[in-house]
């Protein structure tokens, strides 16, 4: 059983709602986080109505604040964020979604205020719109406003749309739009296209950049974004009707051809039964050298050879992906597809491939992720002098892999990442060669023959003698 003293909800209650108060006081003096959740938590219990005014009040705050936020202070604008949207979501939805739905759309509004004066490389604080955005879509489904007016608020939205905080709103609100809403969207973004952006008198024209191309000026930036807006929408209206035809309309025939979009126009028309079609958009993307092409083609692609009935084709060229690529998962499926034995035959085939594949990084995540640990070191041992140790984000979890049944492997990939670190001279990374040097040393006690390669001891001795002079690396070995 829990201790009395446990911090549960139980336990508080057993103290009395007199103490807890006073507890609560000293507890959030000095705290505006904790003081913001008490004002709205008694709001609340006077009424929804009141609760949504301390949110109001607040919100206006946020949108308010010029204080630059750094990611050491961002913390206390998340909280304060999540802190209001959930309020919005709790407290005042389920009493009266009409002014939920209202106070979330301005909630979100807040977004461009915070990003001018928020550093979210985290991207957390992006987050938390993404979810109201959600909860606009739920708020809206529920409250079910007028399909015409929804669709001008959203195509408002995108136009203030900056920082992505409304990306997917289309989608998200499609429910709640129906296809009355939809089409009124549509039209509206139709009407925004083909307004142009007022350009005042030349003497008025404010400079925002400088290219190859000349001066760019604000308000051509301003009808940049506003096509961009309206394609996009287009797009995503097409998509929520729907419209095959009208997502691809919103192309040009030669963006046509790149490999991504070609992709996506592809897995609309197979989703809609037309895989003939899909094909032809795929055969006509430009793919350049073939040695980078998008995922998404590919995969696109063996599904729409399959839906054709077309297995051998598919086959050959799951084949041919994981040449190219030696993505485990396109030789995984290749496999499956083959009879009996014939399938292992394929997959030594595959490895010896693997084994002579230029990139020897590749080549051993593709032994790592199989599992085949053995060709791994094999490949380690083999190709020793091309094991790069700036790439410790591969090398460190390979050496950890192979270091219990290859210890020999594993250290040629530890040695290749003290001997960057220390021919280099980065010193930030002083600590984890100085780790690996004693992992070195712990395997040594495993390997029963070193081969051409150097001893343990050895080596340590050709390290003193040309980095010996690192001492910030030999300080740290001898701790």
């Amino acid at each position: 059983m829990a201790s009395k003293t446990t911090l549960n909800a139980k336990n508080l209650e057993a103290l009395g709602a007199e103490r807890l108060a006073q507890l609560l006081i000293e507890v959030s003096t000095g705290n505006a986080a904790a003081k913001r959740k008490l004002r709205l938590a008694l709001a609340g219990a006077q009424s929804p109505r009141e609760a949504a005014r301390e949110i109001t009040k607040r919100l206006t705050s946020i949108a308010r604040a010029r204080s630059f936020i750094t990611w050491k202070n961002r913390k206390a604008l998340v909280t304060d964020l999540e802190t209001q949207r959930r309020a919005i979501v709790e407290q005042i939805a389920p009493a009266d979604p009409d002014e939920a739905l209202a106070l979330m759309w301005r909630f979100i509004a807040l977004a461009t205020p915070v990003f001018e004066r928020c550093d979210d490389s985290s991207g957390t604080v992006i987050g938390i719109f993404h979810q109201a955005c959600a909860d606009l879509g739920q708020l809206a489904a529920t409250v079910r406003p007028d399909p015409h007016a929804l669709a001008g608020t959203v195509l408002d939205a995108l136009q203030d749309n900056g920082y992505g905080q409304y990306d997917g709103l289309i989608g998200i609100m499609a429910p709640a739009l129906g296809d009355e809403g939809l089409a009124a969207l549509k039209a509206m973004a139709e009407d925004l296209g083909r307004s142009p952006v007022p350009v005042p008198s030349k003497d008025q024209w404010k400079a925002v950049g400088w290219g190859p191309g000349g001066t760019t000026y604000e308000h051509e930036i301003r009808a940049r974004e506003r096509t961009s807006t309206v394609a996009m929408a287009l797009k995503d209206i097409a998509d929520a009707q729907g419209d095959v035809d009208g997502f691809i309309a919103q192309y040009d025939p030669k963006t046509r051809k790149v490999p991504q979009i070609a992709a996506e126009i592809a897995q609309r028309l197979l989703a809609a039964g037309r895989a003939g079609e899909a094909l032809g958009f795929l055969e006509r993307a430009e793919l350049g050298d073939g040695l980078r092409v998008p995922l998404a083609w590919q995969d696109i692609r063996l599904q729409t050879l399959e839906a054709l009935g077309r297995g051998e084709e598919a086959q050959a060229f799951r084949w041919d992906c994981f040449e190219r690529t030696l993505s485990d998962s396109y030789l995984r499926a290749y496999l499956k597809r083959l009879p009996d034995f014939d399938d292992i035959e394929a997959e030594n085939r595959a490895m010896a491939h693997a084994t002579a594949y230029p990139s020897l990084l590749h080549a051993l995540q593709f032994f790592l992720d199989w599992p085949a640990l053995d060709r791994a070191a094999d490949l380690l041992v083999a190709r020793h002098d091309e094991i790069d140790g700036d790439h410790y984000e591969y090398l460190a979890p390979a050496a950890e892999a192979l270091s219990e049944r290859h210890p020999l492997a594993a250290t040629l990939v530890l040695r290749a990442m003290i001997d960057f670190t220390l021919t280099r001279s980065r010193a930030k990374r002083y600590r984890y060669a100085a780790e690996h040097l004693v992992s070195c040393a712990r395997l040594a006690g495993d390997i029963s023959d070193f081969g051409t390669f150097e001893t343990h001891d050895a080596y340590v001795a050709r390290l003193k003698e040309e980095h010996g002079r690192k001492f910030g690396f030999w300080s740290l070995t001898a701790a």
